[in-house]
């Protein structure tokens, strides 16, 4: 009786010690896996991390290089004005930031042109002809040609040809 209760103690000890060894493993595991996980997500990224300075004057370097140009023909638009008939006549030329934003823009040419007809034709004789409602135009141009884009954006834009009359 004593033998099989000393056999029966003996398997127990053993089976804890298994259990006993697995938990252990499996902490481990945890542990290897955690170190590794942060050496790769938190490690890896201070070697690639670049100062403020650095990273303006990236930007910088990226503002004064010239994108891919889309140039606009001279084309004439009838504006607002109460007294009497008045027309503007424009040629436009479009910096974007991408080869396939410029391949968009020809690919889109007939909605660009309609945007930019209804968009000038809603302005009048004395918000075009100082040069504040010239930058002011520019401006919402480039927001009215953003809108249209799904690939890249437009960096600048520059009138090639404007005149009002």
């Amino acid at each position: 009786m004593a033998k099989k209760e000393a056999a029966e103690q003996s398997e127990e000890g053993s089976g804890s010690k298994k259990k006993l060894i697995i938990i252990i493993a499996a902490v481990l595991v945890l542990l290897i896996g955690g170190g590794a996980g942060y050496f790769f997500f938190m490690g890896a990224g201070e070697e690639e991390k670049i100062s403020p300075e650095q990273e303006q004057a990236e930007l910088e370097k990226k503002a004064k290089q010239v994108g891919p140009m889309v140039n606009i023909d001279s084309f004439i638009v009838n504006i607002a004005d109460d007294q009497e008939s008045r027309y503007l006549k424009a040629a436009i030329t479009i910096e974007v930031d991408g080869l396939e934003a410029s391949m968009e823009l020809n690919e889109r040419m007939a909605q660009l042109k309609d945007a930019i007809l209804l968009l000038i034709g809603n302005k009048t004789f004395d918000e075009l002809n100082d040069l504040q409602g010239k930058i002011q135009l520019r401006a919402e141009l480039i927001n009215k040609i953003n809108s249209i884009l799904f690939t890249g954006k437009v960096k600048r834009i520059y009138f090639t040809d404007f005149v009002v009359q």
